[in-house]
């Protein structure tokens, strides 16, 4: 009997020992700002927006807090919705460098895509017929790796000087977007005055496409 109590006590010694330990382990995580473990696991994941574009993303000449990506960012903290804004702008890009680096980008978890590349094709004088195949490989290769993913395609437009061109290049955009289905701001750079402007006309269209997904989950 007495060698039964003694067994009782340390047990009960050895659970008391457990639980201040890891009480003791909880409060360390608290005071130096980290997860606990069960909060973490019941934690939500950011969804991915990926900003596919040129040097309007990548914010050329600009402090990159200032680009449109930033702003895009800014506006859906303030709405407190969990999602990551992702950077992917290179100046100077083109249709078809998006499309050679898309693997690279794909390696993080896509779940909007905002696609606003072509205008330096068009500045270029690149065929209408690439600028569409290779919008559309984007968006193919994109859906074929995370098929939730939703597209956001972004207008060009090109001066009037150019003629013919500049109408059937217009149209280019807007024909990706209707044949995927996907959301389109008509023309990214109208009423530019800076980069705010940009994250607004982006924004216009960006907000409803994050609406539907917030109230989905």
């Amino acid at each position: 009997m007495i060698r039964f109590s003694q067994r009782l006590s340390a047990a009960a010694l050895s659970g008391a020992i457990i639980v201040v330990l890891l009480f003791g382990l909880g409060a360390v995580a608290a005071a130096q700002g980290l997860p606990a473990a069960n909060a973490s696991a019941l934690a939500p994941e950011r969804k991915n927006i990926v900003v596919l574009g040129d040097s309007l993303a990548a914010g050329y000449g600009i402090d990159p807090a200032q680009a449109y990506p930033a702003g895009l960012q800014r506006k859906i903290d303030e709405a407190k919705w969990n999602f990551r804004v992702i950077n992917a702008g290179v100046s100077g890009d083109t249709t078809a460098g998006g499309l050679r680096r898309l693997d690279w980008v794909l390696k993080r978890r896509v779940d909007v895509l905002v696609l606003e590349l072509g205008a330096n094709d068009g500045l270029r004088g690149t065929s209408l017929g690439d600028i569409k195949a290779n919008l559309q490989a984007i968006i193919d290769r994109t859906r074929k790796r995370y098929p939730q993913a939703r597209i956001i395609v972004a207008g060009m437009r090109m001066p009037p000087n150019l003629g013919d061109y500049a109408a059937k290049f217009q149209k280019v955009f807007a024909d990706v977007a209707r044949e995927n289905g996907s959301a389109l701001v008509p023309f990214l750079l109208e009423g530019v005055e800076g980069h705010r402007i940009v994250a607004e006309n982006v924004w216009k269209v960006l907000r409803p496409t994050l609406e539907k997904m917030v109230t989905a989950e």
